[in-house]
């Protein structure tokens, strides 16, 4: 089954003599249980297509589908976000005045969910990634890979189905990113989608497939052998 598929997209920043081509006539399929890398240079539109992807963003031409289902006729896009699509920022997004575990449980408590049942999924969240002791702690109380985990952990929890990761482990030792890939992997293996965006070939080697941008465009495509046994 095809989760979120990109068909000929364009995204142009800016108008005139000063515009940006971010992406130029990509097309991308990804399906469920699939695991794929994005890799590129800096300014290859990476980033550009994690924002479309999710809609974050919306293509200058072309079209993207998430199950089948055209993104742009979306209504309630903020929602199908929530209970769909997990995301995690390079610049992480975390919200300063909630704890670890707060900050985890929000996107659970916009969907409706219930105080008790969102805090105990995002304290299992937590100790999945090894966090569960820093749950009380505010985001300026944990170190730069604590609060990425944090950030990981939010795109983690609940029953979405495709996870957008830019750049999850930059701010992780080895142990601690193999330790997120081997989740990321586990998600795929029990159905879910991923798309990550790293510049590390040691993480890249998780997935299924690495397609390479360069200049906004697909510069090529690498099936991996064995990922889902590593």
């Amino acid at each position: 089954m095809t989760v979120v598929r990109l068909a000929e997209v364009d995204r142009v920043h800016g108008e005139g003599a000063s515009a940006v081509h971010a992406l130029k006539g990509v097309s991308l399929e990804v399906g469920a249980g699939e695991l794929v890398a994005v890799m590129g240079p800096s300014g290859s539109g990476k980033s550009t297509l994690l924002n479309l992807a999710g809609g974050l963003d919306r293509p200058t031409s072309g079209a993207v589908f998430l199950y089948d289902e055209d993104l742009a006729g979306v209504r309630d896009l903020a929602g199908l976000r929530r209970r769909q699509v997990g995301y995690v920022f390079q610049d992480l997004n975390l919200i300063t005045s909630l704890t670890a575990v707060e900050n985890v449980m929000l996107p659970r408590e916009l969907d409706g969910v219930r105080f008790r049942r969102a805090r105990q999924e995002a304290m299992a969240v937590l100790g999945e990634i090894g966090l569960a002791d820093m749950a009380g702690r505010f985001p300026d109380e944990l170190s730069g890979g604590q609060r990425q985990q944090v950030a990981i952990a939010r795109a983690l929890v609940g029953e979405r189905r495709l996870l957008l990761a830019d750049e999850p482990t930059g701010a992780l030792d080895t142990r601690a990113g193999d330790e997120i890939l081997r989740i990321l992997r586990g998600r795929c293996d029990a159905g879910a989608t991923v798309l990550l965006v790293t510049h590390e070939p040691r993480y890249a080697a998780w997935a299924d497939r690495v397609v390479f941008l360069r200049d906004g465009e697909i510069a090529d495509s690498t099936d991996v052998p064995l990922a889902s046994a590593r």
